[in-house]
């Protein structure tokens, strides 16, 4: 196997097992990992700095066993910023990584930290998410062409409010919805506000949405997870690989490529490699770039014209969250 010191913005790195297969079915190895990060690096980078991030590493490649990571490993250089933040329920103060440059970028890629999992919120205000987040999962038969026509209902949703929403793949089998609002927020309205939602989307199109996990009912319909706007949950970085059979990455997309991804039914329309998503990028640009300064508010619900259509989903949404918060409390008094 193959190992090399490179210098990278004047940090040296050792980088080891280079030729290591880490894809099988592609042949895409550990150096070929790197060499994605680091072209892809002008991208993601400015969608991770600042923000705790959690690992996912496949050391023995995406048919090993994997292991998520939060706390940064004791042998990592000195140059790796980290984030101490303290964890309620492990009792304990976890320091996060915070990948704020190249360098630290090719030590997670070496690391085979295939995925990259950053909180919603900047590890400085840890309690105040900067976006909001909908992860739609398809229950096959359905695929990401059902996600395409909930993703679409729900840009209406967030048209009638005023607010600009996002999308991109998962890079997996569904298509995730990002709102930014780099204004002050609080996980607990964010949460509220996508439960609403969710609901509401489940009311209108019974035959198409779940807004609660249900295996049992999950066959051809799209879960709407409203639930990762959480302090404790994190969603998959844009542009991360993911460790499925090719090195696939959650790509930012174009509402239009939804909207043909849906029209003509084709889910490969929706599939992205690493190379392709290099080049997308160099032809577009980054397309999540908003998500870093676009500054929105959501709204109150109870005081628009929606009121009417909403305010029974969002009191059913205020009482399960109550409901819940009130169940964690018994169970820490026990």
């Amino acid at each position: 196997m193959t190992d090399s010191v490179i210098d990278v913005q004047g940090r040296n790195l050792k980088l080891s097992n280079l030729e290591k297969v880490l894809y099988p079915a592609a042949g895409f190895t550990k150096k070929d990992v790197i060499d994605y990060y680091v072209r892809i690096a002008p991208a993601i980078i400015p969608h991770l700095a600042g923000r705790a991030l959690t690992r996912k590493r496949y050391p023995d490649g995406v048919e090993g066993e994997p292991f998520f990571e939060k706390n940064a490993p004791m042998h990592r250089p000195d140059w790796v910023k980290t984030a101490p933040i303290w964890s309620g329920r492990n009792r304990r103060t976890v320091h996060y990584v915070l990948a704020d440059d190249l360098a630290t970028l090719v030590w997670l890629a070496n690391l085979a930290a295939l995925e990259l999992h950053p909180s919603l919120a900047l590890a400085e205000d840890i309690t105040c998410p900067t976006e909001m987040v909908f992860d739609l999962d398809p229950g096959p038969p359905a695929s990401i062409v059902q996600c395409c026509q909930v993703g679409l209902w729900l840009r209406e949703i967030f048209e009638h409010f005023g607010l600009q929403s996002f999308p991109k793949t998962s890079g997996s089998k569904g298509l995730q919805i990002y709102v930014p609002l780099n204004t002050p927020t609080t996980y607990e309205a964010t949460k509220l506000f996508s439960h609403a939602l969710a609901q509401l989307l489940e009311h209108d199109h019974k035959e198409l949405v779940l807004s609660e996990m249900s295996r049992q009912a999950r066959t051809g319909k799209v879960f709407v997870d409203w639930s990762q706007n959480d302090e404790h949950k994190t969603t998959v970085a844009v542009y991360s690989l993911r460790a499925r059979e090719r090195p696939t990455v959650s790509t930012p997309v174009k509402w239009e490529e939804v909207e043909r991804a849906h029209k003509k039914r084709d889910p490969g329309l929706l599939v992205f490699e690493a190379g392709q998503v290099v080049g997308r990028f160099d032809k577009m640009g980054d397309l999540f770039a908003p998500m870093l300064e676009l500054k929105q508010r959501l709204p109150d619900l109870r005081k628009t014209g929606a009121a009417a259509a909403v305010a029974e989903p969002i009191e059913i949404a205020a009482q399960a969250e109550e409901s819940h918060t009130e169940k964690r409390r018994r169970t820490r008094g026990k």
